[in-house]
């Protein structure tokens, strides 16, 4: 069953659960768009094909918002607010190793490989510039909690950056994880995403909980995380 965050006319907001994957693929015989159709049919008893766009996507083992266009005006518009950079996506993760900084920036130059984000030379044709910001949250157990904010929206781009300063999200193998984590999912999660509405034009933002990164008995983590809304200095 699909959870619904928000839905008007023109947005469907889904918190999508890690091991699906955002949009249909050929080895998946689901996905949260899918589910996101069935649930727009069920609701108001449509037949025909039902508009549905994801305006970004998550990695199939990550979790967190996802927000939809019901129409393609909301589609067109969001997307020229992205290329406007008229929205903020903050992430949530567990990391291996105990960072130092209580908060830094990041930048690197990935290209696009076979399955996975490879560090590039600023002068290779088709590398793309990766900027992100964190915040140290708390550290245990040899593992960071951070909160992350993207400046840019690469193919892996938290996964392979931390990963290749020895940081890697636990439980992403891909990136040098040794440690375990749930089944089916890293500790990485997209927890708010706040954005311009398409035709009304108010700034809105969307959460997730993040259930499953911070356990029932660590709920005094989501004050501290909320002390951190205020994003790290930077040019």
């Amino acid at each position: 069953m699909v959870e619904v965050l928000f839905e008007d006319n023109h947005l469907l907001v889904l918190a999508k659960p890690a091991n699906i994957p955002t949009q249909p693929a050929l080895l998946n015989p689901t996905s949260l768009e899918i589910q996101g159709k069935e649930w727009l049919k069920n609701k108001y008893q449509k037949k025909g094909n039902i508009f549905l766009h994801a305006i970004h996507r998550l990695d199939k083992p990550v979790s967190g918002v996802v927000v939809f266009a019901k129409t393609s005006k909301a589609l067109s518009r969001l997307q020229a607010s992205f290329r406007n950079k008229e929205c903020r996506k903050i992430y949530l993760a567990w990391i291996e190793g105990i960072l130092e900084a209580e908060a830094d920036t990041l930048e690197d130059y990935l290209v696009h490989g076979d399955h996975q984000a490879l560090k590039a030379g600023i002068s290779d044709p088709e590398a793309k510039l990766c900027r992100l910001h964190y915040r140290k949250i708390v550290a245990k157990n040899q593992r960071t909690l951070i909160k992350i904010e993207l400046e840019t929206g690469r193919y892996h781009q938290i996964r392979a950056q931390f990963g290749f300063r020895g940081y890697p999200v636990v439980g992403d193998k891909k990136y040098g994880s040794k440690q375990l984590f749930q089944q089916g999912r890293i500790a990485l999660h997209h927890y708010r995403f706040t954005i311009k509405h398409p035709t009304l034009g108010t700034v809105i933002t969307f959460a997730a909980p993040p259930r499953g990164l911070i356990e029932e008995e660590e709920a005094w983590l989501l004050g501290q995380i909320q002390e951190l809304e205020t994003p790290p200095e930077h040019d």
